[in-house]
Order: structure tokens, then C-alpha cells, then sequence
């Protein structure tokens, strides 16, 4: 008896550690030095499948990669001030075997098509001021309006489009260096912490996201560095606006996070806590469902079949490539 006794206390000691009872708990929160800028490269892989009623499949993969340069520039108590500015844009849009490529970093980064060059152009320099409060919480961000000048002067066409789609809450997002990540308070190994946000789309609609974190530890190969899976869900809502800037208008319909079948690539962020940086993160989401869409006086069911996957790397130094 006393054998199995001590081989259920250890079982007892290694369900604990699995746990990570006893472990230190951690802020996950980024630490910024005044004047020391670090750089972040954000790719969004989208691959769709797009069928209009009563025609065929369209393949659509589309690709986005943004380069931002992170500045801390002023500390005044427990808020920071941080410029950001976008260093570079590459994309690549294929559609139905048709392929439109863009790439500021290179010698020649002709999208051919005048239009395209001259907005992502105008991207490249872009400054926005970032203002950090309590628990580093993006409280606001400065330099939207200079945007949308420029943006619009490079192709007035999509200036009403751009003015609904870069709202407040959108550029709150994209100025947060650990993309959701922060619990606000300190969490332990096996801990689990969820965080709702809008995303606005203007005239092409909104989803209201909800990610699903759960702190597991040290990751198992990268052993310097903390590893949080998350989930993410996706709920779709129409727009109730006019169609500014496009061609046609959703009227209505309805997508969902896919949560059976062949699951996605699992998603995960990899945390520095020595340096409160997010080292990498790949959040993976399927979607799928069916829009009405109206062009002219048409109206048309659209069903839509997406994967998309967004993955963030961090590093003390820019991601452009070395001048020769």
C-alpha cells in the first residue's frame, strides 16, 4: 500500500507541474526603452473560394505583408508614447490564375497598374502617434487624418471608402505590438483569458471578434520563450450603410468560423517576457457561409469558402533587406 500511495503522490506532483502550479505568473505587456526602436513584419494569408448562384468556383489567394518600424519617443508616468511608421508593403493578389504583385522592399516593385502603385506609394513613410495608458493599453492613435489626405490624393475614388474602413478601433488594432495579446492582469500556466473586439469594415460590413487565449508555459522547442494557443471566432454582420467606393452592395447573409472538419494550422504566440516582445504568432481562422449581393438592380447569393492566417514576427532590427 505505501508503493501505491507514493506512486499517487507522484502522479498528484506531475499533474501540479503540468499545470504549472507554483510556477511565476507573468504581465504580458510590452516593455518599451525610450528611444530604442524594434521592428515587426505582420503577413496575411487569404485563400477563398467564391461561387455566385448558378456559376462556377473562383479561386481567389490574396497576400498582404506589412513592415512597421516601433519608436518609444516619450514615457510621462505609467503611459508611453511610441511612433509608428510603416517601412514597407508587399502584395500579392491571384485571381483565377491571374496574378498582380507589388513589393516596396524591391528594385522594382510595379504592381502594372498605376492606380495600385501610387496608393501603396503613398503608404511608405506613413507615421502614426501612439499613446499607451494603463496595463500599455492603446488609449490613442494620432496621424490618421494625414493618412487619409494622402491616401485620397493618390486615388480619390476610394477616399470615402478608406475614411469608414481606417476608423478609431481599426487603428487602435494595428497599433497594438502584442495584436490582443494582453490579459491586463498577470496570468499563470493553464490560466485562460478571452477579449472581444469589433472589426470594422465600412461598406463591406463588421465582424465581431473573440479570441481564446490559454497560457501553456515555456514552449516545448523554443524553451526562452512563452507559448499562449488562442482561438479565434468570427461572427459576421452586413452593413447597414451605402456601398462607398465599390461596385456592388451586401445586402444581407451570413458567415460563420468553421468548427468541424479538417481543423486549420493551430494558432499560437510566442512571448519574450525579458523583453515584452510577441517573438512570433500565427492565428489561423476558417470561415465560411453566404452573402446577398446586389449589382445595379441584381441581387445574388455568393457563397464563400476562407482561410485565413495572419502571422507576426518581431525583432530589434528592420525586416527591409540590406541596401547592396
Amino acid at each position: 500500500m505505501t508503493g501505491l500511495r507514493n506512486l499517487a503522490a507522484a502522479a498528484v506532483l506531475v499533474a501540479f507541474a503540468a499545470a504549472g502550479v507554483g510556477q511565476e505568473k507573468l504581465k504580458f505587456e510590452p516593455k518599451f526603452e525610450l528611444n530604442k526602436p524594434f521592428f515587426q513584419q505582420v503577413t496575411t494569408d487569404v485563400d477563398q473560394t467564391v461561387k455566385v448562384e448558378g456559376g462556377n468556383d473562383l479561386k481567389l489567394k490574396h497576400s498582404q505583408t506589412f513592415l512597421f518600424k516601433w519608436t518609444p519617443i516619450k514615457q510621462d508616468g505609467d503611459k508611453w508614447t511610441v511612433k509608428m511608421a510603416i517601412e514597407g508593403v508587399k502584395l500579392k493578389v491571384e485571381v483565377a490564375g491571374n496574378p498582380v504583385n507589388y513589393d516596396s522592399t524591391s528594385d522594382q516593385p510595379n504592381a502594372n497598374n498605376p492606380g495600385l502603385n501610387e496608393f501603396f506609394k503613398s503608404l511608405i513613410g506613413s507615421e502614426f502617434s501612439v499613446t499607451y495608458g494603463k496595463g500599455m493599453m492603446v488609449e490613442k492613435v494620432e496621424g490618421k487624418d494625414a493618412l487619409l489626405k494622402t491616401l485620397g490624393s493618390a486615388n480619390q475614388q476610394m477616399e470615402n471608402l478608406l475614411k469608414r474602413v481606417l476608423s478609431d478601433e481599426s487603428l487602435k488594432e494595428m497599433s497594438d505590438p502584442l495584436a490582443g495579446l494582453t490579459p491586463g492582469v498577470e496570468k499563470g500556466p493553464g490560466e485562460k483569458w478571452e477579449k472581444t473586439s469589433p472589426i470594422k469594415l465600412g461598406p463591406i460590413g463588421e465582424y465581431e471578434r473573440k479570441l481564446s487565449f490559454e497560457y501553456k508555459g515555456k514552449d516545448p522547442e523554443r524553451k526562452d520563450l512563452e507559448r499562449i494557443e488562442v482561438k479565434s471566432t468570427l461572427t459576421y454582420k452586413p452593413p447597414t450603410g451605402e456601398a462607398d467606393g465599390l461596385l456592388f452592395r451586401i445586402k444581407g447573409g451570413e458567415l460563420n468560423t468553421v468548427t468541424t472538419g479538417t481543423p486549420p494550422a493551430p494558432s499560437y504566440y510566442l512571448f519574450d517576457a525579458k523583453t515584452g516582445m510577441l517573438k512570433d504568432a500565427r492565428l489561423t481562422v476558417a470561415m465560411n457561409g453566404t452573402l446577398n449581393v446586389a449589382i445595379g438592380t441584381t441581387e445574388t447569393k455568393v457563397s464563400l469558402n476562407q482561410v485565413q492566417t495572419t502571422t507576426v514576427q518581431t525583432q530589434d532590427k528592420s525586416f527591409l533587406p540590406e541596401k547592396k
